[in-house]
């Protein structure tokens, strides 16, 4: 869960109210550019052989609405001209992180780290 499209995050829902701390890209031509510069969703390039890539959200998240994530996710897919994957993990009925139940943290922490074992080709043994 991040803010992953610099261009219209001002856009969903509580964007807006971090204008002052970013800047949009509707107050002018530079801003575009410099917003552009580093927003990540952006900055993905067709072709690129990019790491596998695990994109984590919660679907009721008030303060970074989800569609960052979507989009991000949908388009490192797509731009992704190598074989590693890209997967997009949604946590339901659940917001931005705090108050979590302990539960969800755990199933959460255990797929991170699933995915990071088996893409970095780690075994456990037992």
């Amino acid at each position: 869960m991040g803010v992953l499209d610099m261009l219209r995050y001002h856009k969903f829902t509580i964007g807006g109210a971090w204008a002052t701390d970013y800047g949009t890209s509707a107050d002018s031509k530079e801003m575009f550019e410099y917003l552009k510069g580093y927003s990540p969703l952006h900055n993905l390039h067709k072709g690129t052989k990019y790491p596998a890539t695990l994109v984590m959200t919660g679907d009721h998240d008030d303060r970074v609405v989800p569609a960052h994530s979507f989009k991000f996710a949908a388009t490192l897919q797509e731009a992704n001209g190598g074989k590693n994957p890209t997967l997009i993990r949604i946590d339901t009925n659940a917001g931005h992180g705090a108050g979590k139940p302990v539960g969800k943290v755990i199933d959460a922490q255990a797929d991170m780290w699933a995915f990071v074992m088996k893409n970095l080709g780690m075994n456990v043994k037992y």
